[in-house]
């Protein structure tokens, strides 16, 4: 199976991105299943139901979320009707769930959301946790097991990678929306410390950049703005699964508004 992950997707100029390109390259690389962190969708903070749909229109299957999943709290009732998940690690009593699953040529998928620890809400123990979901996936035989872990420390990404590299099929990072080199397959897991954000390239992590340097520079904090205009981009990775969910291949594409693609393909260790 080939599937395609999109990170952070920021406001309208990361939404338009997918409307523009998401259709063609899900044709080009024969996608069977496409995921997206929802998370910083509408206007930076949440998911609204229009933009929601928006999204599921424009090619993407489901979506994951993470720290800011809860902002908008039209949500609430979006996660009983629509592919949504929120970090499998929130309290149990939060809205949603974390883990999404579905059966894909033949196999039974599983999509799970996990947020780390450093800088994030409240919320149980990643590792622990995640140890005893993937436990209970392979009671069931469920082998093909994606992560999105949404997390600000590399640390954390890191360290999931080599507690679960035998275990998962991939290890995808989101949250700091800067794009990393790291992309590779190690021991049949894909891993990237962070996909990257899609949306605004031209500013900071996607927002405007007046508001993020006066709380540099004074220590005072203000409200994060979307910029109305900008120089965009999409980010994703591709990766392909065999019938034992592990993973053979994977790259990562990056394409701007200009129309112009850049490629990495995925380092394989054993």
């Amino acid at each position: 199976m080939r599937i395609g992950f999109i990170g952070d997707i920021v406001g309208k100029p990361g939404r338009l991105m997918i409307a523009k390109y998401l259709k063609d390259i899900r044709a080009e690389y024969a996608l069977d299943f496409v995921i997206a962190n929802y998370e910083n969708a509408s206007h930076g903070f949440g998911l609204t139901e229009k933009n929601c749909n928006e999204l599921l229109d424009n090619g993407i299957d489901m979506m994951s979320g993470g720290n800011h999943s809860f902002d908008k709290k039209e949500i609430f009732a979006l996660f009983d009707t629509h592919p949504l998940i929120r970090p499998i690690n929130y309290p149990q009593a939060a809205p949603g769930k974390g883990l999404f699953e579905t059966a894909l040529l033949g196999k039974s998928l599983a999509v799970i959301n996990l947020m780390g620890h450093y800088t994030m809400p409240m919320a149980d123990n990643p590792f622990t946790k995640i140890l005893g979901v993937v436990e209970e996936l392979y009671a069931r035989g469920v082998v093909h097991i994606l992560i999105d872990m949404h997390a600000e420390a590399s640390s954390e990404k890191h360290a999931l990678l080599y507690l679960l590299k035998d275990r998962v099929s991939a290890i995808l990072g989101t949250h700091t929306h800067v794009g990393t080199d790291d992309l590779q397959i190690r021991s049949g897991c894909c891993y990237v410390t962070d996909v990257g954000l899609s949306g605004c390239r031209d500013n900071i992590i996607g927002m405007q950049s007046d508001a993020p340097i006066r709380r540099f520079l004074t220590g005072i904090g203000g409200h994060f703005d979307i910029p109305d205009r900008c120089k965009a981009m999409l980010q994703m990775v591709i990766l392909e699964l065999d019938s034992f969910g592990r993973c053979k291949e994977a790259q990562k594409i990056k394409i701007l508004d200009t129309d112009q693609k850049f490629i990495t393909h995925a380092l394989i260790e054993e």
